[in-house]
């Protein structure tokens, strides 16, 4: 096993009230504690500052991101932006992006 993600997965409704910006996070937290294993975090995770100090903080050792991809698949991009990351775009999808260079 390579890494473990903690997640409800939506097989069950959950209580609504319970369903907050990172809810499911304290499982990848104890999981990754308890054991070492590798651990991916899901759970309303809608900003780049939360992903951000998840991965910081060692909470977990990566983020999956579900729904705010369907919202914004540029998510990856945003977020590299509102951190202030250099990046560079992948030749093959400049001519997604014209008047980009690489």
């Amino acid at each position: 096993m390579d890494v473990v993600t903690a997640s409800a997965g939506g097989f069950s409704v959950p209580d609504k009230a319970k369903v907050v910006p990172l809810y499911q996070v304290p499982y990848a937290e104890k999981i990754k504690a308890d054991t070492g294993i590798l651990t991916g975090a899901v759970g309303l995770i809608t900003t780049p500052e939360q992903a951000n100090t998840l991965i910081t903080t060692g909470q977990a050792d990566l983020v999956l991101l579900a729904r705010e991809l369907l919202r914004d698949p540029y998510f990856p991009l945003h977020a590299a932006q509102a951190l202030h990351l250099e990046t560079t775009t992948p030749v093959q999808y400049l001519r997604a992006f014209p008047g980009l260079s690489h």
